[in-house]
């Protein structure tokens, strides 16, 4: 096999968070035919996608507190709803990568998916692994899970490709959000605020009080969750870097994909 990237194409992105269930075609539609050049320019290249509920998910893991734990019969069905919200979009998505001409086949992390007290100890490695082998693009999305303490919890695309990460050990990983990169502060309330072009965990600590919170429903944790996730990824595997950046501009998922030195967005090591 070739070098192995995984992407993320983030809730905010690919979703108006603002609006229940609604999805932004023409950015997902976009991104996949990136995607899908990319895949016939770089044949040797190993995509493992991922994406974000957004809209969809969130909104019922919010709802019912699905993330904390699962307890009685309203919980479980708080826990099937989430579940059918978030493989939804995730039908959108592999719909447009298929349309796209990508062999993109969905895999419901949830089946494979086992937590304990919210950590993940088993997941979809091998699916991942004979998809690739076989010349698929899997594609996989945050989900519920079953867990040994909370009876059910939810596991974001982060967390499932930090497990993947350390047994797959993938060269980098893409976040792609709406925003380039990581700033000083909250850059939708604070126009002021500056791009930090590289991060790590000695400068993160110092920053952690300046991430603004997701705007809009997301119940895995916001802006500061994913940095600090980002870092976790970045110590997993030796090596690997992961980028932060923007796919709203046409181009970027391709620079992010391709790139030996990226320069957009903020590289996590």
């Amino acid at each position: 096999m070739g070098e192995m990237v995984f992407v993320k194409l983030g809730g905010s992105l690919i979703t108006d968070k603002q609006q229940p269930e609604t999805p932004r075609r023409d950015v997902i539609r976009r991104l996949a035919q990136e995607i899908a050049a990319v895949r016939r320019a770089h044949p040797a290249l190993q995509l493992v996608l991922g994406h974000g509920s957004g809209s969809f998910g969130h909104v019922y893991g919010r709802r019912y507190g699905t993330r904390s734990g699962v307890q009685d019969a309203e919980g479980w069905y708080g826990f099937a709803a989430t579940a059918d919200a978030a493989a939804r979009l995730h039908r959108i998505v592999v719909g447009e990568l298929l349309a796209a001409g990508v062999p993109a086949w969905g895999i419901q992390p949830g089946v494979a998916l086992r937590c304990r007290d919210g950590q993940i100890y088993a997941g979809p490695d091998e699916a991942v692994q004979l998809a690739l082998g076989r010349g698929l693009q899997p594609v996989l999305y945050g989900d519920v899970a079953l867990d040994d303490l909370r009876g059910g919890t939810i596991a974001s695309t982060e967390e499932i490709f930090l497990w993947l990460a350390r047994r797959l050990s993938p060269r980098r990983v893409v976040l792609l959000g709406q925003v380039d990169g990581v700033y000083s502060a909250d850059p939708h309330l604070h126009p002021a605020a500056r791009p930090i072009p590289t991060l790590d965990a000695a400068s993160l600590s110092q920053l952690q009080g300046a991430f603004g919170q997701s705007h809009g429903v997301d119940v895995t944790g916001g802006m500061a969750a994913k940095v600090q996730q980002a870092v976790e990824l970045a110590q997993a595997v030796p090596g690997l870097e992961v980028i932060i950046c923007s796919g709203l501009p046409p181009g970027h998922l391709s620079r992010a994909l391709t790139e030996e030195a990226c320069t957009i967005g903020t590289r996590i090591v």
